[in-house]
């Protein structure tokens, strides 16, 4: 029945979308590595998946635990927060389980002189790493951490050294991180600096090409029976700005509309239709990123880098255009300036994709909400 494929589409916080397109060359790295742990491997490297947020990396680390389950049976996956790695205390309890009464002993973690996690307990030492690699090495282990720019620090240098030791004794740990264009600061506070050397290991996941994004229309209505004609098919690409959270409200609006009406194909007055209610739900999410810019007092900062990229002057932009807008803000002081310029980074208002030729290129996170910025803060406080 109909009523059962209500949700075709997953616009929300990391569901996993109908159709996963545009991430092959991003699957292949993690599926290399899965194939090397579940043959006894170290891999080199952690893999670190880096972008905007809406771009799909939790949707990607779930479509990655579901990989090892269906192929690996015999990797163990263990998916975990910040939030619930609060302190060394429980990233232990996480990584090396222990036995009922060693619970009720106390214990404290930390990293040695020479780089080793280790924690204390009431009756000695117990070295964490030594755990970890006798627990790999029963069965390969895959740690996925999403929102990792949240990951306390100190934690997180004890991780990133954990997994430095276990990968270094050639045991079965795979490291999977995913957070947005803030997180490599945020590791480089953890002082690893090893952190970095991920080679093939770091992930860009930003917005779709348009080819995925038809894609990732067209799949999930074709699978129902529903097509879409190529009038609307463009127009929605086009506004959606191949954002895949905004593909996805686009494609639940679509089917929503097909269950409503019964029709058996997409026409433009079908994406006309809809399309009030899905820019009013962009709106709301432009509203949501605004509001963040004003509480870190980035609003000017913001309006100047839009205007550096207004009307797609420039589809991406150097350190030094960024900078140069940003000294037309009024912020003159190179410190302060780069200082801006990273606040909008870790934000995701611009980023830098990985694996770039130098000059390295700034890029905007999400080109419309640009042209929303700039709008809101032309308004007059009675339009506003």
């Amino acid at each position: 029945m109909e009523a059962a494929t209500t949700w075709v589409f997953k616009a929300g916080d990391g569901a996993m979308p109908p159709a996963l397109t545009g991430r092959a060359a991003e699957q292949a790295v993690l599926r290399r590595c899965l194939a090397g742990v579940s043959h006894g491997e170290a891999p080199p490297h952690n893999v670190v998946l880096l972008g905007p947020r809406g771009n799909g990396k939790t949707a990607l680390l779930r479509w990655f635990q579901h990989a090892c389950a269906e192929n690996e049976p015999d990797v163990e996956v263990l998916s975990l927060t910040p939030s619930a790695l609060p302190d060394h205390s429980t990233l232990a309890d996480a990584l090396a389980p222990r036995g009922r009464l060693a619970k009720l002993l106390p214990r404290k973690i930390g990293v040695s002189s020479n780089g080793t996690a280790e924690w204390t307990r009431a009756n000695g030492p117990r070295d964490l790493a030594t755990e970890v690699i006798a627990r790999c090495r029963r069965r390969p282990l895959v740690v996925l951490l999403d929102e990792a720019h949240t990951l306390a620090l100190g934690t997180g240098a004890a991780l990133l050294n954990l997994s430095q030791q276990v990968r270094g004794a050639a045991a079965p740990f795979l490291l999977v991180l995913a957070g947005t264009p803030g997180l490599p600061p945020h590791l480089d506070a953890m002082d690893a600096s090893f952190w970095s050397r991920l080679g093939q290991g770091l992930l860009g996941i930003g917005r779709l090409g348009e080819d995925a994004a038809r894609q990732a229309l067209t799949e999930p209505l074709a699978g129902h029976g529903v097509d879409i004609d190529a009038e609307a098919l463009a127009a929605v690409v086009t506004q959606s700005q191949c954002y895949p959270y905004f593909v996805q409200l686009w494609g639940d609006a679509l089917w929503q509309r097909h269950l409503a009406t019964g029709a058996k194909s997409i026409t433009a007055a079908c994406a006309q239709a809809v399309a009030p209610v899905v820019i009013a739900q962009m709106a709301d999410y432009y509203r949501q990123r605004f509001a963040e810019l004003e509480t870190e007092h980035l609003v000017a900062a913001a309006v100047a880098v839009a205007r550096l990229f207004e009307g797609n002057r420039a589809a991406d932009a150097s350190d030094q255009a960024v900078d140069a807008a940003l000294a037309e803000d009024a912020t003159e002081d190179a410190g302060a300036r780069f200082a801006t310029r990273e606040a909008l980074n870790r934000l995701g208002y611009i980023w830098q994709p990985p694996h770039q030729q130098v000059p390295a290129r700034w890029a905007p996170g999400i080109p419309s909400l640009m042209a929303h910025v700039l709008r809101q803060a032309a308004a007059s406080p009675r339009d506003a």
